[in-house]
């Protein structure tokens, strides 16, 4: 009996060294993998100059604009390049928004300053004015129940400031993004329950600034549409200022804006077919569609070329992986999320199997880690790549949630991954005239695409089961 236990326990011990020795030489191949991953993106990426281009000579690309529809024969040029196994695009109906060409406000009846004009866009999915504009005395408020206080019969006629700050003491900025966001989206329904004429919101961003931020207003069905409009930083703190110490400021608004009729657009979807498991999908994607002021450079060019960057790098360092790996450009995040939607109906009619899904839609910044909606296990696993990954700045694992466009895959089971980078400057740029290609920096944009290629790699490799 002792001598079947010696041998029994030399046994274990050879086994047990044996993993080691093989846990050893896997770590090993992943160190190499990954260096290369990286090494050949800084030395030859090509994620800078498809930016270039995409924001340069194509430029805005609202859902339902030409601008739209040129990103999409981009996007299906750029992965045909690039010899994929498979481009094809996905049909899918956009709303169709316009601006305008004329946004006019001013601050009137000042006993301080008299008339002054002040910068406003249009939130996205606004009711214009028409030319005769609106006019009316400003009730300024930062919450929703500052007007359940006020009422209607302080309310009606007038114009609604919402004028809540996003919180500086946030260190991650989309915190504070969110916290104050909902008075940009609810703000023009939940002031008209109360007979405003129209509102006007502080634009989403913590820095004092002259330009303002659009974004998307959703209205109420229930209740009229009156007009919405965004006020840059710098002049809301103009308007509160003047209307603590006068409250008979009033202030006029002059937008053309028009909700048309849906229009039919696509996502751009390329992949490359798994070798032993070709039917698990580990998807990447940013979403094509951007805001019509500016060229979407940081919102979501930079998420999109450095999706199909991933492709492209796996092919460039001769990887071939055992799971299929899909890039999509989805169409709408920003004023409907139908792209996603879509997608995720389709993938559900087919029974598609994607068990990750990675999304890059918070600019091009410098990487920090990736946050992630997954179950303790998984959670666990990807953690534990954490040594593979630091020595390359990628040290935030610990978030929950991801992106907006990959969020409907859930309910199938997929795993769903954002991307983080650096979230300081973010909202300098966020939905405004200054998100241009200038504003991104080379060598961080391809750490970007470098990183979500290394996720990619360690998760068609060892799967998240």
């Amino acid at each position: 009996m002792l001598l079947k236990e010696i041998v029994m326990k030399k046994m274990w011990l050879t086994a047990l060294g044996l993993f080691a020795v093989l846990s050893g030489y896997a770590q090993a191949q992943d160190e190499v993998a990954i260096k290369k991953i990286f090494d050949t993106e800084l030395t030859q990426g090509k994620v800078y100059s498809l930016l270039e281009y995409l924001t340069t000579s194509i430029g805005p690309r609202l859902s339902g604009s030409p601008g739209a529809a040129a990103g999409v024969e981009w996007g299906r040029h750029a992965m045909e390049m690039e010899g994929l196994d498979s481009v094809w695009l996905q049909p899918v109906m956009v709303p169709h928004w316009v601006r305008g060409q004329k946004e006019i406000a001013r601050i009137i009846n000042s006993k301080k300053m008299g008339t002054v004009d002040v910068n406003v866009c249009a939130l996205g999915g606004s009711i214009g004015t028409g030319p005769s504009g609106v006019v009316g005395n400003v009730i300024e408020v930062t919450s929703f129940d500052d007007l359940k206080r006020l009422g209607t019969k302080n309310i009606t006629g007038k114009l609604v400031f919402f004028n809540r700050p996003m919180d500086p003491t946030f260190i991650h900025t989309f915190h504070a993004y969110g916290a104050a966001v909902d008075q940009r989206v609810q703000g023009a329904s939940q002031a008209a329950k109360y007979g405003a004429t129209g509102v006007i919101v502080r634009s989403m961003s913590l820095g004092n600034e002259d330009y303002p931020h659009t974004g998307s207003v959703v209205y109420d069905t229930t209740v009229t549409k009156i007009p919405a409009v965004a006020i840059s930083t710098k002049h809301a703190d103009l308007l509160s200022k003047l209307l603590k110490e006068d409250k008979g400021v009033q202030f006029y608004i002059e937008t053309h804006s028009e909700i048309l009729d849906d229009v039919p657009s696509f996502n751009v979807v390329g992949e490359i077919k798994g070798s032993e498991y070709a039917d698990e999908i580990i998807l990447v994607g940013g979403h094509l569609d951007s805001w019509d002021l500016a060229q979407g450079a940081q919102d979501d060019g930079a998420g999109c070329v450095q999706s199909l960057e991933v492709l492209r790098l796996l092919n460039t360092i001769g990887y071939k992986p055992k799971r299929t790996i899909r890039a999509v450009l989805f169409m709408n995040e920003e004023n409907g999320l139908r792209g996603a939607l879509e997608y995720a109906r389709l993938a559900g009619l087919k029974k598609e199997k994607h068990i990750a899904a990675i999304e890059s839609d918070d600019g091009g910044f410098t990487p920090r880690g990736f946050s992630m909606e997954a179950t303790p296990d998984i959670r666990t696993k990807v953690k534990s790549w954490a040594n593979l990954l630091e020595p390359y700045g990628l040290t935030e694992f610990n978030g929950e949630g991801g992106g907006a466009d990959v969020g409907p895959l859930k309910p199938q089971g997929a795993t769903i991954f954002e991307f983080l980078p650096d979230s300081q400057r973010y909202f300098r740029y966020h939905h405004t005239k200054e998100d241009t290609f200038d504003k991104v920096d080379k060598r961080e944009l391809e750490l970007g695409a470098a990183s979500m290629t290394a996720l990619v790699y360690l998760i068609d490799r060892y799967g998240l089961k």
